[in-house]
């Protein structure tokens, strides 16, 4: 009281002394706003205090190791102020809880939103909660009164652009180094805009496998956003999350931040229920170097990791190990499941006398369907085909025993067919990149034969009976194969280069349909119908001229933009048709009756699409001409002023050069 009484004092003399008047009519709250102090509010001194109970019970002996233990979990959330208080019976053992205190409420509601639940070992799960719940919970009322029911809300449809009746695709794109976002429809000739937002993401952004929702990276974890206009539907606490995976479900979705490896508190792996936001499990992940570092099952039902020795597979929901055991496989080096099976395939290096060896395991019996040993092994690459009808295994070998040059040779095996044949490819050059044909039986190969000075392509197919070479293009500039995802068209690119170069096949008679350029591209998006291609120059690589190219399957220029410090553009996955394969079937074989249809529409379409850009470009000229004319009245009315100013006795003569300019529009290219 004397310590605000003196305050008062100095702030009256100080005004005083500026001219402020007498002291006998100036408030408090007067007084302390003309001094700029911020008036004290009257707050609950327990509001940041928490309780967290159903800790281990100790002596005293260990009350500072459990003291440790707590403050490391829970100060995650937050700064604590002062020490944990444990409150200890007659014997001086611990009661199972601690009080904490944070510096502010929000920090405290934070580790009580997170820390609740959370699993220190099997026999002690934290129940975390705010010290002033216990005073609410005490204040009930002694009759209880039933809650009334809240009106049924209907959930927002979360595949509403589905809908779209022209069939348009979604795509979003992150530009101004990543501050904005905007998700944009396909439209013909220009993209419209769906949803715009500043700041959307700190990192990436990256769609779910079937385009249902849509995740951004935060430095506190990751927000999941869906429906028609894009609304929070989840959010999951992991903090300085790095990288995500969903399962192929939509389910689930691992998180990983990379923190360092703690036997009884894993934090660097979070599995999450999609639907619920729980947080399932957590793991260790510091010695997997690859990711995905879990790898999902076909649809969701399993996932399992690598590592030293082992091979441990977990089922969902439960994230337990299947069979309550990993799988022993000694020295093994990579895993891959099967797209539309529970089948994984591995393989082992050599070891003394023990060759290297691919196999096949069948799950959840772990039975091996298929086995093949391999000699002279440097590497190998595992490569499944998209339907899970055939499995490429490329193998690097040694040229002599000084186990220095390699060749490369693949072993295609056929998994539909009875005993699991194998075939053999010997290229005996360096390879570069495989990919197969999504929806067919055909694979591609960049190799770069030792005589040659630049790479070439070869084609293969998986005949009934034998495996065939379709055809090899020489000496072509090209890094990538890009297959349409309806399979049979094929893009070959150069990515990264100078040039650029793009060129469009269509591989059922092999026909080169156009070559493009798009120079420095970085990265390339097919669509999921197959339709349209887009080509990218990301700034996260490229500084200049960065932006994307929209081209058709054949390799048509649709649409062009340059975008300021574009980095990143993701089509929205479709999820799977839900007809059967002879509706399908009947589909593809009337495609011609239902072509007729679109084509009439398309033409609509383009002159409604010509009709509103001749319309804006009109429009842009329109305020063009009124904005010189009210330029031109602006001068006319400082004529008498400027000639003043000037001593000028008439006035500038002002003349105007007009130029017209022509460009090119369209360009239509027939191929006969």
């Amino acid at each position: 009281c004397c310590c605000l009484c003196q305050l008062r004092l100095v702030l009256l003399s100080a005004i005083m002394a500026g001219g402020g008047g007498s002291d006998h009519d100036i408030s408090d709250e007067e007084l302390m706003r003309r001094a700029g102090i911020r008036q004290p509010q009257e707050v609950c001194g327990i509001s940041s205090a928490i309780v967290v109970d159903n800790i281990p019970e100790v002596g005293k002996e260990r009350i500072a190791k459990l003291e440790t233990v707590v403050l490391k979990i829970m100060s995650r959330f937050g700064t604590i102020v002062g020490k944990p208080y444990f409150p200890v019976d007659d014997n001086g053992v611990t009661r199972g809880y601690v009080f904490l205190e944070y510096q502010n409420e929000k920090e405290a509601r934070a580790a009580v939103e997170t820390a609740n639940g959370y699993r220190l070992d099997k026999s002690h799960i934290f129940t975390v909660n705010l010290l002033t719940d216990f005073q609410k919970y005490s204040e009930l009322p002694e009759e209880f009164t039933p809650v009334e029911p809240a009106e049924y809300e209907e959930e927002e449809n979360l595949r509403a652009w589905l809908q779209n009746s022209d069939a348009h695709d979604q795509y979003a794109v992150l530009y101004k180094q990543g501050e904005a976002c905007s998700i944009q429809l396909n439209t013909p000739n220009e993209p419209t805009v769906v949803h715009e937002k500043s700041y959307w993401t700190e990192k990436y952004i990256r769609w779910s496998p079937q385009g249902t929702y849509i995740a951004s990276l935060h430095q506190q974890g990751i927000i999941l956003w869906g429906g028609e206009n894009f609304s929070r539907k989840r959010r999951l606490q992991h903090y300085n999350v790095q990288m995500i995976d969903f399962s192929p479900c939509e389910r689930f979705i691992i998180t990983f931040n990379g923190a360092p490896d703690h036997d009884t508190d894993p934090q660097s792996i979070i599995i999450w229920d999609v639907r619920t936001g729980e947080r399932l499990r957590a793991f260790n992940g510091q010695q997997n170097k690859e990711w995905p570092i879990f790898k999902w099952n076909f649809d969701g039902s399993l996932f399992a990791r690598m590592s030293e020795n082992v091979i441990s597979v977990y089922e969902t929901p439960t994230c337990t190990l299947l069979g309550k055991e990993s799988i022993v496989v000694k020295g093994v080096r990579h895993f891959s499941w099967s797209p539309t099976d529970n089948i994984i395939a591995y393989w082992t290096p050599e070891e003394s006398q023990v060759p290297a060896r691919v196999a096949l395991l069948s799950l959840p019996s772990r039975v091996e369907i298929r086995s093949m040993n391999l000699f002279s092994v440097a590497d190998c690459k595992i490569v499944w085909h998209g339907q899970g009808d055939y499995l490429a295994v490329k193998v690097d070998r040694f040229t002599n025993n000084r186990k220095k040059a390699t060749v490369a040779n693949f072993e295609v095996f056929r998994i539909r067919e009875k005993q699991i044949p194998v075939e053999k490819i010997e290229l005996k050059d360096a390879v570069q990149g495989f990919a197969w044909e999504p929806h067919g039986n055909k694979f591609a190969i960049i190799h770069e034969p030792q005589a040659s000075h630049g790479v070439s392509i070869s084609f293969y197919e998986m005949g009934s009976d034998k495996l065939k070479l379709i055809k090899t293009l020489e000496k072509k500039p090209i890094s990538h194969i890009f297959w349409s995802p309806q399979g049979q068209f094929v893009v070959l690119a150069g990515l990264k280069m100078s040039n650029g170069v793009f060129e469009f096949y269509d591989t059922s008679d092999m026909t080169l349909m156009n070559v493009t350029e798009h120079l420095m591209a970085t990265d390339v998006e097919w669509d999921p119908t197959g339709r349209y291609l887009v080509t990218q120059v990301s700034w996260w690589m490229q500084k200049v001229d960065t932006g994307y190219i929209v081209w058709s399957l054949q390799g048509r220029l649709l649409q062009r933009h340059s975008v300021d410090r574009f980095c990143q553009l993701l089509w929205r996955p479709r999820p799977k048709t839900l007809l059967a394969g002879d509706e399908v079937k009947r589909i593809k074989r009337d495609r011609k009756e239902y072509s007729k249809i679109f084509e009439v529409k398309d033409r609509m379409t383009h002159s409604k699409a010509s009709k509103a850009l001749v319309e804006r470009r009109r429009r842009l000229m329109t305020d063009f001409n009124d904005y010189r004319r009210r330029v031109e009245s602006e001068l006319a009315e400082m004529d008498s002023h400027r000639r003043e100013l000037r001593g000028e006795v008439e006035n500038s003569v002002i003349e105007y050069d007009e130029e017209v300019l022509e460009f090119l529009v369209k360009v239509d290219k027939l191929v006969l």
